[in-house]
């Protein structure tokens, strides 16, 4: 029988046991996958500055993730398509659970947190009809599955938590084989949306861009504290159109549509990669990898610059400016049109950094 001083006890034992954060990883400011030059995968953790925290194997490629917003533990999603995700213990470099997604769907490389950490939210496919669901899993409970609704729309891709709690998903718009995630059914009948939903599901908002660019699929997110929301494309159709590959959108309006001149659109090869807002707040960088290069914006949409750096795609917030990787192990800093090299890896990163 347990007495009173036993519990007591536990409980002073319970209490004694410090709380690990993520100083305890070595505090990074972001989150990367990578292949090693063996063949392997590592996820790691980086610094603005260019200093690698951890390295973690993966047993496979990892595409995007979500960190965790109190504990160091990292959720990592395997790429194109997946069927796993996995838990990571940052500071002792441990998978500690794996998660499946449900017979008959698959992850789409993506989630997030809610605001206490005690939920996460999964973007997920059907695999027979492309239709999304938004997957709830319990932290504390390791992670069990305890619900989905769904994502609004057809092939979700990215989704975020906003500032006031509440989701947003980028609904891609496109089904695709269920042998080859690469072969598109539906291009002309695809109705990309950006989907503001509330965490039981409930549809807060929707918006959809104007017909003539129905093959222009969102895929990314990045959002800023006042609410604007930033949404990179990837143009599906014809080769010979080359349309705005980034919107910017506040609800209650419509979405801005960002332009570059005519004769710099082809160099982005119709296709953003990832996204995100400088440290300011003020200017927004999409990257082109296929393009080889980073195209800048100002908040109201304007076209600033276009810089080169040869299969960039990761990009990140840093004071007064982005954090960038490329394909080749580089990371460097963008800030205005100057681009510094900040270090360099025996690594390929792959398309994301994910902000801790």
């Amino acid at each position: 029988m347990t007495t009173r001083r036993d519990f007591l006890a536990t409980l002073l034992a319970a209490a004694a046991v410090p709380t690990l954060t993520w100083a305890d990883a070595g505090s990074p400011d972001f989150l990367a996958a990578a292949r090693a030059p063996d063949g392997s995968f590592v996820l790691c953790g980086l610094t603005m500055q260019g200093r690698e925290t951890f390295r973690i194997p993966l047993p496979a490629l990892g595409h995007a993730g979500a960190s965790h917003p109190v504990r160091p533990e990292a959720v990592t999603f395997a790429r194109r398509p997946g069927t796993f995700a996995l838990v990571i213990d940052c500071v002792h470099g441990q998978v500690v659970r794996s998660l499946a997604s449900p017979e008959g769907k698959h992850f789409s490389g993506h989630g997030t947190f809610s605001a206490d950490g005690e939920t996460l939210f999964t973007a997920e496919i059907d695999n027979a009809t492309g239709a999304g669901r938004i997957g709830l899993w319990a932290q504390a409970d390791g992670y069990r599955r305890i619900g989905q609704f769904a994502s609004g729309g057809i092939g979700p891709h990215d989704i975020l938590r906003l500032a006031g709690g509440s989701l947003l998903v980028a609904n891609g718009g496109i089904v695709t084989a269920l042998d080859d995630e690469r072969t598109q059914l539906n291009l002309d009948t695809m109705r990309p949306n950006l989907s503001y939903l509330a965490t039981d599901g409930t549809v807060i908002d929707q918006i959809e861009l104007v017909p003539e660019l129905h093959c222009n699929s969102i895929r990314h997110l990045a959002a800023h504290s006042d609410g604007t929301v930033a949404l990179p494309m990837q143009w599906e159709g014809d080769e010979a159109v080359h349309p705005p590959l980034l919107g910017l959108h506040l609800r209650g309006g419509d979405p801005v549509l960002c332009k570059v001149p005519d004769a710099l659109s082809p160099r982005m090869k119709s296709y953003a990669g990832s996204v995100a807002f400088d440290g300011n707040g003020r200017n927004v960088a999409i990257t082109c990898p296929k393009g080889g290069v980073v195209t800048l914006f100002d908040r109201d949409g304007r076209f600033i610059d276009m810089p080169e750096r040869a299969d960039v795609c990761g990009v990140g917030a840093a004071p007064g400016g982005f954090v960038l990787t490329d394909g080749f192990g580089g990371m460097m800093q963008l800030r205005s049109d100057s681009l510094t090299p900040l270090a360099s890896f025996d690594l390929a990163w792959d398309n994301h950094l994910i902000s801790v």
